[in-house]
């Protein structure tokens, strides 16, 4: 296969529809706690504000500043993340995570829609940027813990 219909499988119209679509889009006026994650080798940035009850997310916003893999990550992950807790949110990282780096299964749902980056295992420049999301998810929950 060449590596231009390799890049074509990569960009698929599913994830390419996801990074059109994505939600939660509007950042949070009065947000519990926000943060700003940037890849270094793309640089690709996502910034989240979320509003946290106990342990649960209530609100989210997010400005996604990243290819279409990671906005289509960044898609997946804003329609699912209202309602979780902490620990949901890493296990759907960390799924995502040994799905792209050691040939791991999709994620559980809710994040089982994130198989549409598979073909992205390949491509370890990409990965950083898929991952923003979760880790400016998770970096912005570990700050509530710090203000709580």
């Amino acid at each position: 296969m060449s590596a231009e219909t390799d890049m074509i499988k990569l960009y698929s119209g599913r994830i390419l529809a996801l990074a059109a679509e994505m939600p939660r889009t509007k950042r949070l006026e009065n947000p519990s706690a926000t943060a700003r994650r940037r890849a270094p080798l793309c640089g690709s940035t996502v910034t989240v504000d979320i509003i946290r009850d106990g342990d649960v997310i209530t609100d989210y916003g997010q400005d996604v500043k990243a290819c279409a893999l990671g906005q289509a990550a960044a898609s997946v992950i804003g329609a699912e993340i209202v309602g979780l807790t902490a620990e949901q949110v890493q296990q759907g990282r960390d799924e995502l995570f040994a799905m792209l780096k050691n040939d791991g299964p999709v994620p559980s749902s809710p994040f089982d829609g994130l198989d549409v980056l598979q073909p992205a295992k390949d491509y370890k420049n990409r990965h950083a940027s898929i991952l923003l999301a979760f880790d400016a998810t998770l970096e912005a929950l570990e700050a509530t813990k710090a203000t709580a």
